[in-house]
């Protein structure tokens, strides 16, 4: 995880070339590192709260809490999927190939940034400074399109930008799904 953020253009090829299928992306990667915003969310939002002047301190309940943390852990875990398959049968558009275990490497890889900021949540005031996170994730994903999906260089750049509003619009209905489930407005 450390290598993605900090050395990017080394971290690609190795992990192109890594041996990997769905069911161990998930198991070693995704369902740990995807949690960070789920649970740092729940306890920002549950026991820190976000200060309103002259109003005070709006903390979401417990039950609210917890339900919208799961809703969002499960949703987000469902997301990063659906966005690999979209990503992946779009390669050919973009004379790029790999299968689905490629396109989740390069969405899990790609996110680990916005997953990390994720503990923002700690401190709802700050969460929208994870906007920059999801920026650099574009970055990220731009840098291993040539190695994961093989992408050719005059592709990446428009393949990248699909491949951002793709995740972008995934995580904006998650986080509507989550919010209009649990009932509370619902930082992403």
């Amino acid at each position: 995880m450390v290598n993605i953020l900090t050395k990017p253009k080394v971290e690609w090829p190795v992990i192109a070339s890594e041996p990997a299928d769905v069911p161990s992306l998930y198991k070693e990667y995704i369902i740990l590192l995807s949690a960070i915003p789920a649970v740092c969310g729940f306890i920002g939002m549950t026991m820190i709260g976000i200060s309103i002047p002259f109003f005070g301190t709006f903390r979401s309940s417990i039950a609210s809490g917890l339900t919208s943390m799961i809703v969002q852990y499960v949703l987000s875990l469902g997301g990063v999927f659906v966005a690999a398959i979209i990503i992946e049968k779009l390669a050919p558009t973009f004379q790029s190939s790999g299968g689905v275990v490629q396109a989740l490497k390069m969405v899990a890889y790609a996110t680990t940034p916005s997953w990390v900021a994720g503990v923002l949540g700690l401190l709802p005031a700050l969460q929208l400074l994870s906007v920059l996170a999801g920026l650099y994730g574009i970055y990220l994903f731009y840098l291993g399109l040539p190695h994961v999906m093989k992408t050719p260089p005059e592709k990446v750049i428009p393949y990248m930008g699909v491949a951002a509003v793709v995740i972008i619009v995934i995580y904006i209905v998650i986080g509507s799904v989550s919010a209009m489930l649990v009932g509370i407005p619902h930082p992403m």
